[in-house]
């Protein structure tokens, strides 16, 4: 089961990666409920290992992309996110002390939390996209337009995958002309 989920993690990320054309230095927000994933109730089973998967199969992709991820907790910690402290300091972020447990900001947090080279906590991000695993709600860390992105991959175990790229917003009106490259 864990090679599966890490292998259906892994062609989502590519698939939308293809699809954001995200640059280096980017953010990429992961909401994530291992819960979901294996079939049960959000926020009821947590599971390190589903998480640990999921994490495999994302996080060696951004990192060779050079794309920041920003792992989203959940509801307990106000959503907080785990990110690199390098990336903090580059964004002048406000670092917040809290860290993630299983069942206190999620299985996926506390994995990136274990596995950053140095972890910290921030309340908001705006990141140039993201894939929310199972309907944890990651909107509110994506830049202001948002663009749903629909992938081969429609769920993560037996959770449900919705990805989304940003853009720049339209400004102007019926004059106005827009560069084909950033929409």
């Amino acid at each position: 089961m864990k090679e599966i989920i890490k292998n259906q993690a892994s062609a989502a990320i590519k698939e939308l990666l293809a699809a954001a054309r995200l640059k280096k230095g980017d953010v990429f927000v992961v909401g994530c409920s291992s819960s979901e994933i294996a079939g049960e109730k959000l926020g009821t089973m947590s599971n390190i290992d589903i998480a640990k998967a999921v994490f495999d199969g994302i996080y060696p992709i951004l990192k060779e992309n050079g794309i920041y991820l920003a792992a989203q907790c959940c509801e307990h910690l106000n959503r907080a996110l785990i990110i690199e402290e390098d990336l903090a300091i580059r964004l002048s972020l406000e670092q917040v002390n809290v860290v993630p447990q299983i069942k206190a900001g999620g299985s996926f947090a506390t994995v990136a939390y274990n596995n950053f080279e140095s972890p910290c906590a921030v309340e908001h991000i705006s990141a140039a996209a993201g894939m929310d695993i199972g309907g944890v709600l990651i909107g509110m860390h994506l830049r202001q337009t948002a663009v749903p992105v629909r992938l081969s991959v429609k769920q993560i175990g037996k959770a449900p995958l919705i990805c989304a790229r940003t853009r720049p917003k339209f400004v102007g009106g019926a004059r106005a002309v827009y560069d084909e490259n950033l929409m």
